[in-house]
């Protein structure tokens, strides 16, 4: 443990293999990844105020996906620097930032609710248009 908290393993160009463990971790992640793409998919097709929540959900996930899976094979074919760990922790790093702007957005989801009700509202006394 106490060289996983060293620079060299983080920096190092040469990194030595990932333990088995880790590897398949990694894999399973990578896997739930795009298991989210497919859901999140599925439900930005739906219309509704949440529609534009999922589509960066499925943009997140999507784009974490494709990240992960160059990971994953740098990782297995031990490319000196594209396997280096610091990729990891640049990965996570913008996975973390990504997730905290999706989580602001979903804060103004109570205001674009009240604004959409407002506005069903005053729908109903404005004549409708003919194409």
């Amino acid at each position: 443990m106490s060289n996983f908290l060293t620079l060299k393993y983080w920096f190092s160009l040469r990194p030595e293999a990932i333990l088995p463990i880790f590897f398949k971790v990694l894999v399973i992640f990578v896997v739930l990844l795009l298991v989210a793409v497919v859901v999140f998919y599925w439900l930005q097709k739906k219309k509704g105020l949440y529609r534009f929540f999922y589509e960066d959900l499925m943009n997140f996930s999507s784009t974490n996906f494709l990240l992960g899976l160059l990971l994953v094979f740098f990782s297995y074919e031990r490319v000196p620097f594209f396997a280096a760990r610091f990729w990891f922790v640049l990965w996570g790093a913008g996975m973390l930032w990504w997730l905290i702007r999706i989580g602001l957005k979903l804060k103004k989801i109570p205001e674009k609710k009240k604004e959409w009700e407002k506005n069903n509202e005053l729908s109903k006394y404005l004549p409708k248009q003919k194409n």
